[in-house]
């Protein structure tokens, strides 16, 4: 789609579809909202009704597309800040716009911020919207492939490892040792439903303390819940190479103020950490070995010059060097994980060893059994 089939006019006409009102003002979207791949534009229009998004989507498929559009629904019926979806005058939630997937969402007024500046107060919060999403995606029965199982994650490692270069070869060690224990260790037999899968600062709007906006659900699926718990751990207790016990407590106790996790996921928390870690770790090297000149990226992941410009140049530098980056911040934390390096993890096993509140767990399941009036 090129610019003139995007001119004000078009827009114009776009508002007036979805009962926008008169167009008043149009800008690039807020960052927040474009974090998906570059075959998808976003534009923030303002009008008689306030700001929308509009997202034209030229990579997905209409199956795809309705999936991510019912889960919203859902989530949205149940008050949970996510974007909301917005129907046109004839009541389509996606339609086709010149070649691509056209989808209108309410625009959330919240910012983003980094994931080293954020405030416990502020990481209890993202610990309770996290728990609520969880217990309201018990409900959603509608099937949702799991994109990020073991299985397909490893067969990701296997076909990225025959591409690595000699000098690779202690990380490729590494991977190869986790690939086989969590094949080993890995508990699959948890409480499960909705989960985001990605929960990092990228995804959140905050305004003050408290969270407005979770994006980024097209990438939603049913999963292990103490999976996405490890994986907002990661994201969000990480700081300066190492683990933040008062963050880790924080994140839990929002979290545990709307969902009690069970003895089960408390054990199984160790192994759930290294294999969120070990998915995105995986997940950006295949992402990086995918882009040209995938050889100078990988160089520069061993020899620290990832910031360099002349180390990753072309159209694609900054999307590779954000790939590089975070396949060494993943790589970083499994490497913690495994306990090759300090990195805070002693005060975090100890946190997750005594974590578990027998006493409050069973309240929980009374309240849970307590026959309806």
């Amino acid at each position: 789609m090129t610019d003139a089939a995007l001119d004000r006019r078009a827009i114009a006409e776009i508002a007036e579809d979805y009962g926008l009102g008169k167009l008043a003002a149009v800008a690039p979207a807020p960052p927040a909202w474009c974090r998906q791949p570059r075959s998808t534009r976003h534009i923030l229009l303002e009008a008689g009704r306030g700001k929308s998004i509009l997202r034209f989507d030229g990579g997905r498929g209409e199956i795809e597309l309705k999936r991510e559009v019912d889960l919203l629904l859902f989530l949205r019926k149940h008050d949970f800040p996510c974007p909301q979806p917005i129907a046109d005058r004839k009541s389509r939630l996606y339609r086709d716009y010149a070649g691509q997937s056209l989808i209108a969402f309410k625009h959330i007024d919240g910012r983003q911020v980094d994931a080293v500046r954020l405030t416990n107060t502020q990481i209890e919060d993202i610990g309770r919207v996290l728990g609520e999403l969880h217990v309201i995606g018990k409900g959603y029965k509608k099937g949702v492939d799991n994109r990020f199982g073991f299985e397909s994650i490893a067969a990701t490692w296997s076909e990225a490892r025959h591409g690595l270069p000699s000098y690779f070869k202690k990380i490729v060690r590494t991977l190869d040792e986790e690939i086989e224990y969590l094949g080993n260790y890995l508990e699959t037999k948890l409480p499960r439903g909705v989960i985001h899968g990605e929960l990092n600062a990228g995804s959140l709007l905050l305004k003050g303390d408290k969270v407005v906006g979770i994006l980024d659900f097209e990438m939603g699926f049913r999963g292990r819940f103490i999976f996405d718990v490890a994986t907002a751990v990661n994201a969000f207790c990480f700081v300066d190479g190492k683990y933040e016990l008062k963050r880790f407590e924080a994140l839990i106790a929002g979290y545990e103020s709307t969902r009690t996790l069970s003895l089960a996921e408390w054990d199984a928390f160790p192994n759930e950490l290294r294999f969120s870690a070990l998915r995105l770790t995986v997940a950006r090297l295949a992402q990086v070995m995918a882009m040209p000149g995938a050889q100078r990226g990988l160089a520069a992941i061993t020899e620290g010059r990832v910031e360099e410009a002349p180390v990753l140049d072309g159209p694609d530098s900054e999307e590779q060097r954000a790939a590089v980056r975070g396949f060494k911040d993943h790589l970083d934390r499994l490497c913690v994980l495994r306990r090759e390096r300090d990195g805070g993890m002693e005060p975090m096993l100890l946190a997750m060893a005594t974590g578990y509140d027998y006493r409050r767990y069973q309240k929980v399941k009374q309240v849970e059994k307590r026959p309806a009036k």
